[in-house]
């Protein structure tokens, strides 16, 4: 099959999974903003891992904002945005997909998360006006508890896909080192 249909398709089904995954497979709604908690990161790390960036910043943008249209629509803006910066940290360079670096990059996409949601959330909540940065302050910690459970949650399934994903050989099986690139 041609390389870059291969790319565009897995593309495709993992955004579609990402909605499915982030709107109903575990949804747990959280606080009175509209937020919930969900296991959809997880499936976009993976995404990142065996696409290149552009492809999966585009699976996890796609896959995110559809889940918040489906589900949360105030959000879709700053969620596609979010969910595709999460994805950058991730390399999907080795052979395999749980890399020492791909488990720290676990941590640094929840800081990625809580931050552009704690931003978002002010904005939502204040306008774009000078009382948003104030109110930031006291979003954080409103905000952040709610991130490290669901960025905590991915982080663990994340590990679990993967260690059984490369137990399988999947991505020497459907992707060679040339279509990573």
């Amino acid at each position: 099959m041609n390389s870059q249909v291969k790319k565009l398709t897995f593309t495709a089904l993992m955004a579609a999974m990402i909605t499915i995954f982030t709107a109903y497979i575990c949804h747990i709604p959280v606080g009175q903003n509209g937020g919930y908690i969900h296991f959809g990161d997880s499936l976009i790390y993976i995404a990142a891992c065996l696409l290149p960036w552009p492809y999966a910043m585009t699976a996890a943008a796609i896959g995110g904002g559809m889940a918040d249209l489906l589900t949360a629509p105030i959000w879709a803006p700053a969620t596609i945005i979010i969910k595709a910066l999460i994805s950058i940290p991730f390399t999907n360079k080795s052979d395999k997909i749980v890399t020492v670096r791909n488990v720290v990059s676990t941590i640094i996409a929840f800081a990625i998360s809580a931050t552009g949601y704690a931003i978002a959330e002010a904005f939502i909540t204040y306008g774009f006006t000078k009382q948003a940065f104030t109110g930031l302050i006291a979003i954080i910690p409103v905000s952040v508890p709610g991130s490290c459970i669901q960025s905590g949650g991915s982080a663990i399934i994340f590990v679990i896909l993967g260690l059984v994903l490369d137990k399988i050989g999947f991505k020497r099986r459907f992707f060679t080192l040339e279509e990573t690139k």
